[in-house]
């Protein structure tokens, strides 16, 4: 038989045609006619630009308000500006109180008589601050030798109990007199914050052991005491925002 009279099931083979994607049709009332150009005699139109997104929706979206009608507002956007509101008009900057302890003595760094006191006593408190966390010091002590040991003691209740820590050499410094050196200690005296209480007070002293001999500074007998007392903090008004976030 010939080749015409051959017969397959096979299907009729089609040529592949590729169609690129179209994007997806906009809504009716986004639909628009072509703008034409409004110069006279020109018949061209002009080419309009749209802004569509990886399916081809549009990116923006138009709404018309009738006459009347209120546009609807997030309800946390509305918070937000009620917050910010009374913020703004309660008062100019937001206070706050915290407690501290505030030393009851002059920094004896800052006192005439600071030099003539190391002199005297062998050691000498320089400076105490307090933080959230507790109190950092500097202790200044005469070289009298190279071996030596300086400590705190402290107290929180009236030293009805008392602890002590080690200081930590720091640094060595010429006196004024410029023949002598002075060896600078460092201290820290945790305090827990359920002391920090209006009216607590933490006492302490230092304590200088060099050669077989004791010294101390005492404060001249009163030891230093600090007390906790309610300090005013006050928050400008450019940070209201930033609190804002928090609340």
């Amino acid at each position: 038989p010939s080749d015409k009279q051959i017969s397959s099931c096979d299907p009729a083979l089609r040529p592949i045609i590729r169609r690129r994607a179209r994007s997806l049709p906009t809504s009716p009332e986004r639909k628009r006619a072509a703008v034409r150009c409004q110069v006279p005699g020109c018949l061209s139109r002009m080419n309009r630009v749209r802004f569509a997104d990886a399916l081809g929706l549009d990116l923006t979206e138009v709404k018309v308000f009738q006459s009347g009608e209120d546009p609807s507002i997030p309800l946390h956007v509305l918070s937000r500006l009620s917050i910010n509101s009374d913020l703004w008009y309660s008062s100019l900057d937001l206070e706050f109180t915290m407690q501290c302890l505030v030393p009851d003595f002059q920094q004896p760094a800052d006192c005439m008589d600071f030099s003539s006191r190391l002199q005297t006593q062998q050691v000498c408190l320089e400076r105490v601050t307090s933080s959230d966390l507790g109190l950092s010091g500097t202790i200044h002590v005469r070289n009298i030798a190279f071996e030596k040991r300086v400590s705190v003691r402290y107290t929180f209740n009236q030293w009805k109990s008392l602890h002590e820590l080690a200081a930590q050499w720091h640094s060595s410094i010429p006196e004024k007199n410029g023949q002598d050196q002075v060896d600078v200690f460092t201290f820290f005296i945790p305090v827990p914050p359920f002391l920090l209480q209006v009216c607590s007070v933490v006492q302490f002293a230092a304590r200088y052991q060099v050669n077989g001999q004791e010294y101390w500074d005492n404060n001249r007998g009163k030891n230093y005491s600090l007390t906790c007392r309610t300090h005013p903090l006050k928050m400008p008004r450019e940070c209201e925002e930033s609190w804002i976030h928090f609340i």
